[in-house]
């Protein structure tokens, strides 16, 4: 039930963020690292690749935000649908007395490729990938 729950919320989410245009000002917060500081982090124009993917314009949304349009996203949906499998089968995951071996591993990964993809949209130096930074 909780899985349904958690699409159902999702799906009303991103129906709002469907319908209401973060390209227009005033509807949603700022974020606080482009106020604080100038810099895109690693999920400005989440919102615009949003809208842009409820929309059904793929190549948008890729503009807007490429890391949540091509790996967040899908990893979301990949996540939700391991939910959904073991809550149909009414399986749940043991509990572990250690972490694994592969969690230290996966979070380093996440936080180097969010490092990286801040540091190139905000590099004018490399023109070919100007089109990841391409968010405000």
């Amino acid at each position: 039930m909780a899985p349904v729950v958690a699409a159902a919320a999702a799906l009303a989410a991103t129906a709002y963020v469907g319908l209401v245009d973060p390209n227009q000002p005033g509807h949603y917060p700022l974020c606080p690292t482009k106020v604080l500081t100038g810099l895109d982090c690693p999920f400005c124009g989440g919102l615009r690749a949003t809208h842009s993917l409820a929309r059904g314009d793929i190549g948008s949304a890729v503009d807007h935000n490429a890391l949540v349009t091509l790996v967040v996203v899908p990893i979301l949906l990949v996540l939700w649908l391991v939910w959904i499998r073991r809550a149909w089968a009414g399986t749940t995951p043991a509990p572990r007395t250690e972490p694994s071996r592969l969690q230290p591993v996966l979070l380093w990964s996440a936080l180097a490729l969010m490092v990286a993809f801040t540091v190139v949209r905000n590099v004018d130096a490399v023109p070919a990938l100007a089109w990841l930074g391409s968010s405000a």
